[in-house]
């Protein structure tokens, strides 16, 4: 009853506003600090809940209770037989937890959010993930994303209809982040128990941040998580140390990406060049130009000249090479002047804005200062462009076949080919591939116009533009569009004048490359042709081999593959039949050791394991009563199965079948073991065959000495 501004849960705040007058220093949250002055621009900040308000109309105490999440609440007290609001406070609070990341997990899902390490995939998952836990911690062991997400659905749908219509891949992602989950979370509980008993028992109330980085980097914990489960158990953890383990995991991981894109120089030495200024890009417009060299680097550090032989780096002012960036490789040139020549193998960006160029000098030498001439490759720079311009299809063609939410992730695009990384669930069918393919090449050979243009971020976006989640971008931003409506992206990249210039695009496979997120490769152009080649000169060779019209290939494949299936299966029961009938003969050679009776002897050469132990459990049942032995070696590829059986009378006189592997196996180099009535194993000296089987038979005379 303290009054409006108390802290407590008497009044509920539906809309505030605070108004900004003056600048404040450094203090308190609420007192302690010096005004500073007023601000230059006094403003009003306003804020109204929505939800606060539904409150109020639905007559209830929080948002948890509105009709907006108490249906999830409801689901999960039945999932998990416990009630919310029966005074268990931490109940109560995982109850809400389930609620709230559910309804945001189904939002950031159905944006195009897949779970992921970084970024807004990494926020889905640990979303997810809290809500596994909390469900466990209520009580509700089994699965039960789907059904979370179904109430979602229910609930929010008729205002976001998306929640509907894209439902089943909404509750396939969600289900699929659960799955993984629960696989871990049961070994890393037991590792997070193990840490904290040892704390326990060593007096201590405090986790390693180590104890904390282990569970995060091999069982994917979110510290929070871990957090979590430590305060429940009345401990705490060591998160300065966590965050600098993750720290030092973050700088080798970025120094290890820098070094193998710059392992050539420390960065500090084109400090300076990049305050100067940035190289100015003209390839768009030309594939010659001609430049001021700025400066040599060798070895981290400037030199004045370069001479032939030398592998070098050259900053340009101006360069019509493309550095690699966006998915693009770079492009390959020379770099001339009067008896120069300079070949450029790789060019690549430093701070977005200075163009590196690594070159060997052919002939001549170069200088810092000089005026020269470089050129592009103009035969890769055209595949280069068939790749990229042929990316953006293949991207409007997944999207048209699959539906938005099939998301650029990442590329790779080089003379010849393309590789393409998206967002989605599941692999592709052979029909959705087969028509991905389709919808390429037919816009392919409609010879759409390739426009590019610059304007600013809003206005790209308005058009329809794709922007990528996670890059970040400028005010002004270039738009590369084919055929209107049919392909247009934000994009820096080079790119062909007309989409037939692209030529074929043959897709080569389809693969998982992460969680939620699939990969296709294809080759575009003479690459695709080419590929397309070989396959024809292979079915042309298949078809007269098997004397059939190409297109009857396929079935008389699996007509001879079946034949052949059959055809083993007969000749093993045959090879089976043949090594049994031998039993008997074996059985006729046994030499009688005091009480026992043995067969120790080679098998047919090219005989299975698993015949020889039906072979040698054969030859023991035509032994008879008495005490008996059999010791079988065979010879397959090169390897030395082998296979040891005693019977009942042979093992109460303490010859067991395992206990006779050891008397041999050495000599052939093998190992094996076994119970009492049968053992086997396998060895890989051939040589060894003959000592091991008198090996074996000194070591059964000297169990059968006296008995």
């Amino acid at each position: 009853e303290g009054g409006p501004e108390a802290d407590e849960d008497r009044y509920i705040e539906i809309w505030n506003l605070v108004f900004m007058q003056n600048q404040r220093g450094q203090g308190g949250a609420k007192e302690g600090y010096e005004i500073l002055g007023p601000l230059p621009k006094k403003n009003i900040d306003t804020g109204m809940g929505i939800e606060r308000v539904a409150c109020i109309l639905q007559g209830v105490d929080n948002v948890y209770e509105t009709d907006l999440l108490k249906p999830v609440i409801d689901l999960a007290s039945q999932l998990s037989g416990r009630a919310y609001g029966a005074g268990n406070k931490e109940d109560d609070v995982r109850f809400r937890v389930i609620a709230d990341h559910a309804r945001t997990a189904a939002m950031l899902i159905a944006d195009g959010v897949n779970p992921g390490n970084d970024g807004r995939g990494y926020v889905l998952r640990r979303l997810l993930r809290r809500i596994v836990r909390s469900a466990r911690l209520l009580g509700a062991e089994r699965p039960s994303m789907r059904e979370f997400m179904t109430v979602v659905r229910d609930t929010m749908a008729p205002s976001y209809p998306v929640l509907a219509t894209d439902f089943d891949r909404i509750a396939t992602v969600a289900v699929g982040e659960e799955t993984a989950f629960l696989k871990t979370l049961a070994s890393g509980s037991r590792l997070f128990e193990t840490a904290a008993e040892e704390v326990k028992a060593a007096g201590k109330s405090v986790i390693g941040g180590d104890e904390a980085f282990a569970l995060h980097d091999t069982y994917g914990f979110p510290i929070d998580l871990t957090l979590e489960m430590a305060a429940e158990a009345g401990l705490s953890v060591d998160e300065d140390g966590f965050r600098s383990l993750m720290a030092e995991q973050r700088q080798r991981a970025k120094d290890d990406a820098q070094a193998r894109k710059h392992a050539h120089a420390d960065l500090t030495v084109y400090k300076e060049l990049v305050d100067r200024g940035a190289t100015e890009f003209t390839g768009f417009e030309e594939l010659v130009t001609e430049s001021s060299v700025l400066a040599l680097i060798s070895g981290g550090v400037r030199i004045p000249t370069a001479t032939a032989g030398q592998d070098i780096e050259i900053i340009l002012d101006r360069s019509p090479m493309y550095a690699e960036s966006g998915g693009q490789i770079a492009d390959r040139g020379t770099i001339t002047a009067q008896g120069l020549k300079v070949t450029v193998r790789d060019v690549q960006k430093i701070a977005k804005k200075l163009w590196v160029h690594k070159a060997t000098i052919d002939e001549g030498q170069i200088t810092e200062g000089d005026t020269v001439l470089a050129h592009v490759d103009a035969e890769w720079r055209k595949g280069a462009t068939q790749g990229h311009s042929g990316t953006h299809m293949v991207h409007a063609a997944l999207r048209q076949v699959l539906g938005p939410n099939a998301v650029q992730a990442g590329s790779l695009n080089k003379p010849g080919y393309l590789r393409f990384d998206f967002s989605w669930q599941g692999a592709l069918t052979e029909a959705q591939k087969q028509d991905i393919e389709a919808v390429t090449n037919e816009a392919v050979a409609e010879n759409y116009a390739v426009n590019t243009f610059v304007t600013d971020l809003d206005k790209a976006k308005s058009m329809g533009a794709m922007a990528l989640f996670g890059e970040n971008y400028g005010d002004e931003v270039r738009v590369v569009e084919i055929g209107g409506p049919f392909s247009m992206e934000l994009c820096g990249g080079t790119h062909v004048g007309s989409s037939a210039q692209i030529g074929q695009v043959t897709l080569l496979g389809e693969q998982s490359v992460g969680s939620g997120i699939r990969r296709v490769e294809a080759y575009v152009g003479l690459d695709s042709y080419r590929h397309l080649a070989k396959e024809r000169a292979l079915l042309a060779g298949l078809s007269s081999s098997l004397k059939v019209p190409a297109e009857e290939v396929p079935g008389r494949v699996e007509s001879l593959v079946e034949r052949l299936r059959v055809a083993e299966k007969e000749l093993e029961q045959v090879r089976a039949r043949a090594v049994l009938s031998a039993a008997g003969d074996y059985a006729d050679k046994a030499q009688r050791l005091g009480a026992v009776r043995l067969v120790a002897d080679a098998a047919p050469a090219g005989v299975s394991a698993g015949d020889l132990r039906t072979l040698a459990g054969d030859i023991r049942g035509r032994l008879g009563s008495d005490p008996a032995v059999v010791v079988l070696l065979g010879e397959v590829d090169g390897k030395v199965p082998f296979v040891v059986a005693a019977n009942k009378a042979a093992q109460d006189l303490g010859i067991g079948a395992g206990d006779l592997v050891g008397s041999f196996g050495p000599l052939i180099a093998g190992r094996g073991g076994g119970k009492a009535d049968m053992a086997q194993g396998s060895g890989s000296d051939i040589g060894g065959i003959a000592p091991a089987l008198d090996a074996a038979r000194a070591r059964v005379a000297e169990l059968a000495e006296g008995k």
